[in-house]
């Protein structure tokens, strides 16, 4: 039977209120999954898992503590309730920790409007196992893959409670529908692979098992016969796939927890050309059908549409109430928590401001260079945004792809690339990371 969310919550702020805590808040989340991998045409996992966690943070004074369970009777409640009390009691004073006022918390908002949850029925394992068969066989269907290391199929759906003991409780239910292929091709040393997974919230938005398998197959294809680049300085296509975790770096270091420990290379960039003109980041909580969207943050602040960088220009930072605190300002109800850790700063959908040119346009003004596909390992400089990364892809001459490339690194400093990217108009507005491929200029790559 259906836990009444709201009810359960509800009983845990009274335990902690009956062993002493002056304040709380309670979440609770009540998920199901189901996983379904294939391999050489065969069911080759299965998994699902169900049930409710919960996670009550008490607080005493300046003082706060956590504690988390996936039990719920009375009694473990109230276990619950006391030992977060005593730990609350010997956790170090932080004047900036607090619930919001009243007056901040979201009183109303439309879940019909934002679309978070399909209401067609979860599908059987013998569907998801149906799909990822399908999706592997469109991958082997293509010359020159030799094996598919894994099609793997997925559903998932939660529901989730927030409440505070000074008067918020709300609550909202995602679903999610993935289906994902990973190809290989060559043999040996020369064997080289990638990928293709899309997730929706909405079972019937995802692309067929055919294309995505097919599309895995294409990529793999494209990586064979893989080579070393020469070193040097040469502009660089951040694909689509990959370019987010470009502008992700810079959502990481204007991210307030970083800001007020005093580990970002944006701090003192508040209000200055950080990106060309005319390119902007907007945060957009409300996109229908988005797996990022949310009606309230998790400290129960109403979420709103804001831009992180407007015509190139710096903004604000990523808050919850804390850091909000801490820095002076006011949260921009980005406060995201689990069960078992309390609320910190983060971006929910976000999307650049899209070109006008297309990828072979900007292949065209590129010339030569490298149109990177896919990157691995991570060295950034918190403090001075220096940037090296492991980097595969395509090698362009004369403003056509020629040749794949691998085993190299890109390198250079986040401040400058930022400011001379140049987007393409082929980001996929379905994702909650909306970017579309950047062309970056004078890079260096060491290869061979």
């Amino acid at each position: 039977m259906s836990q009444d969310l709201a009810a359960l919550t509800d009983r845990m702020l009274q335990a902690a209120r009956k062993a002493g805590a002056e304040s709380a808040d309670a979440l609770a989340v009540d998920g199901t999954s189901v996983s379904i991998d294939v391999l050489g045409g065969k069911l080759e996992h299965a998994e699902r898992s169900e049930g409710v966690d919960i996670g009550l943070r008490v607080l005493v004074g300046q003082k706060q503590a956590l504690v988390s369970s996936s039990l719920f009777d009375d009694a473990t409640l109230a276990t619950m309730a006391e030992r977060a009390v005593a730990m609350a009691r010997e956790a170090p004073e932080d004047p900036n920790i607090g619930l919001a006022d009243p007056s901040q918390m979201a009183k109303d908002w439309n879940l019909d409007a934002l679309e978070l949850f399909d209401d067609t029925p979860e599908p059987a394992p013998a569907t998801l196992e149906e799909d990822a068969k399908r999706a592997e066989t469109a991958a082997l269907a293509k010359d020159g893959i030799t094996q598919v290391q894994s099609a793997a199929a997925g559903y998932g759906q939660r529901r989730i409670h927030l409440a505070t003991s000074n008067g918020f409780s709300g609550g909202y239910k995602r679903s999610s529908r993935s289906l994902s292929c990973v190809a290989i091709t060559g043999e040996g040393t020369k064997m080289e692979r990638d990928h293709y997974g899309e997730a929706r919230v909405f079972q019937g938005d995802l692309p067929s098992p055919e294309d995505v398998g097919r599309i895995a197959a294409e990529r793999t294809l494209a990586r064979a016969n893989a080579r070393r680049p020469k070193t040097g300085s040469y502009p660089v296509i951040f694909d689509e796939r990959i370019s987010s975790s470009l502008i992700g770096h810079l959502l990481a270091a204007s991210n307030g927890m970083m800001v007020s420990r005093g580990s970002s290379w944006l701090i003192g960039k508040l209000g200055e050309q950080i990106l060309p003109e005319g390119l902007s980041i907007t945060e957009n909580p409300h996109r229908p059908r988005i797996s990022g969207s949310k009606p309230f943050d998790g400290e129960g602040l109403p979420t709103a549409q804001r831009d992180i960088v407007r015509d190139g220009v710096l903004q604000g930072w990523t808050l919850d109430l804390a850091n909000a605190r801490k820095l002076g300002m006011e949260s921009t109800a980005s406060a995201s928590r689990g069960t078992s850790g309390p609320p910190s700063p983060s971006v929910s959908n976000i999307a650049l401001t899209q070109g006008d040119r297309s990828l072979q346009q900007l292949f065209e003004e590129m010339g030569t260079g490298l149109w990177i596909t896919s990157m691995i390992g991570s060295t950034i400089n918190p403090n001075t945004g220096d940037y090296s990364r492991g980097a595969s892809g395509i090698w362009v001459e004369n403003g056509e792809p020629q040749y794949a490339v691998n085993e190299c690194t890109v390198a250079g400093n986040l401040l400058d690339m930022l400011a001379r990217i140049q987007p393409a108009n082929d980001a996929r507005t379905h994702l909650s990371r909306v970017v579309p491929s950047l062309l970056v200029e004078g890079l260096t790559l060491a290869g061979d």
